[in-house]
């Protein structure tokens, strides 16, 4: 196939004109990512889109409705995740206008549009044919498409048995009440009930078997291709795209073996870990700790308010808190605990899948117990119940630690959770080890499993 080549300065685009009384199609190619990064990215996105709570799968384009309109405060927007698999979809169309941004999958996608009008299919339907015009982007790309409502496409494989996704996207609906729409359509639209599928006109039957058809020529369609670092039709072209597939094939392998999801941390001034300059003089860690010299200190506070604590005493909440240290461990600190367990084991000394702060909940010790359920060393219970603590920890072959953990409500709907620790190291590789750890420990470690269990606490009590 010949190609006519233009070298361009800025991002690649192509501007296809359409009836008098509609927007042009606008196709932009914005940049080229790592080989395999498509089809990876995909995979990964797809999975996440499944699992929200406004997921749905028709017409071979499954979404997700990400943000919906407002009409009261005069938004009439709405932005919506999509994926295109292997197999492409239909033709269809939609009364308003469209905008989105994609990434194509490592085998490229293909952009089908026709700019045939009502009319012009009503008097032949080949004319649908007849204003037929492709987009060819290549694979791992980043890039952007604008139509105006009415115009009829197809997102498609850009080769034949593809093994790769065509694309995922993020689309804006600039006016969900745009174009031609049916009352009850409207009405569904305002209620902000509306999904893609519901705003989707497929093609016609019996023109839709003329592309289908042994007649239709694919060839002889007007098309654009556009690239960033190779241009069409060359070897360089060639070689890059089969290395393309061949690293998504590998990649989007290695995001299905891994759970898709993501983190959704905030900072409120009633949940915000606040690192006290030192152990509070009644703390149960100054038994422990407090008379021999100690190596390393640190005391985190999270002061929970709002919440209806009701008629639970100090000795329920800290239940709780540590049934949340087991329950709901920060992933990031397991794995750091994975890896130290790794490096430690051959030098004979303890390991844990809980962080070290209160790793000794897991230890078959039960000489003391608290609510006859945790190994502790020690405890305290206030009879009015207002307060309650527990002292964690172990002996090592190069160090001691102690933590505390500690409940204070101050009223019905006001408590602060502590967690300190302290550490006394036995010999210089205790020293070492914790000069190694001590950053991370106090910046990370610590403050983390407690936020984590503080969640969970706040979970069971709502």
């Amino acid at each position: 196939m010949l190609y006519l080549t233009r070298v361009v300065d800025t991002f690649p685009s192509v501007v296809i004109p359409n009836a008098k009384d509609r927007l042009p199609i606008e196709v932009s190619l914005i940049a080229q990512l790592g080989h395999g990064a498509g089809s990876h990215l995909f995979h990964s996105i797809a999975a996440r889109q499944k699992a929200h709570t406004q997921y749905i799968d028709a017409l071979e384009e499954p979404s997700a409705k990400l943000g919906g309109t407002n009409f009261e405060l005069g938004d009439t927007t709405a932005l919506y995740s999509f994926v295109v698999g292997p197999q492409g979809h239909p033709f269809h169309r939609h009364a308003g206008h469209r905008i989105f941004t994609a990434v194509s999958g490592s085998g490229g996608a293909q952009l089908r549009f026709s700019t045939a009008t009502a009319e012009d299919m009503k008097i032949n339907p080949r004319k649908f044919l007849e204003a037929l015009h492709f987009i060819n982007i290549p694979p791992d790309c980043l890039f952007t498409v604008r139509f105006g409502g009415e115009t009829w496409h197809q997102f498609w494989p850009l080769s034949k048995n593809s093994l790769h996704p065509v694309f995922f996207a993020l689309s804006s609906h600039t006016d969900e009440l745009g174009g031609n729409l049916t009352d009850d359509l409207k009405a569904r639209i305002k209620a902000n009930m509306a999904d893609i599928p519901a705003l989707t006109e497929v093609l016609p039957e019996d023109i839709s078997q003329l592309i289908q058809s042994g007649n239709f020529l694919q060839e002889v369609v007007p098309t654009t291709t556009l690239s960033l670092d190779a241009p069409a039709g060359t070897i360089h072209r060639k070689v890059c795209d089969t290395f393309r597939g061949s690293m998504g094939i590998f990649r989007s392998f290695w995001s299905s073996r891994h759970r898709p999801g993501g983190y959704v941390s905030e900072t409120e001034i009633t949940k915000t870990v606040i690192e006290l300059q030192a152990v509070p003089e009644d703390s149960l860690l100054m038994r422990h700790l407090g008379a021999a010299k100690t190596h390393h200190q640190d005391t985190f506070m999270i002061s929970l308010s709002g919440m209806d604590f009701g008629d639970l005493k100090a000795a329920q909440i800290l239940e709780l808190l540590l049934e949340g240290f087991l329950n709901n461990a920060p992933r990031g600190v397991s794995h750091l605990m994975t890896i130290r367990n790794i490096l430690v084991k051959p030098l004979g000394l303890r390991t844990s899948p809980l962080g070290c702060p209160v790793s000794s909940l897991l230890s078959d010790e039960r000489t003391n117990m608290f609510v006859n359920q945790y190994p502790v060393l020690d405890q305290s219970v206030e009879e009015d119940g207002l307060r309650a603590a527990v002292v964690l920890g172990a002996r090592d072959r190069h160090l001691v630690f102690r933590s505390c953990v500690s409940v204070e409500k101050v009223a019905s709907d006001r408590v602060n959770l502590t967690l300190g620790t302290g550490v006394r190291c036995k010999n210089l590789f205790g020293h070492f080890y914790m000069s190694a750890i001590s950053l991370v420990h106090r910046k990370y470690i610590s403050p983390t499993m407690l936020r984590r269990a503080a969640d969970y606490l706040v979970s069971r009590v709502n």
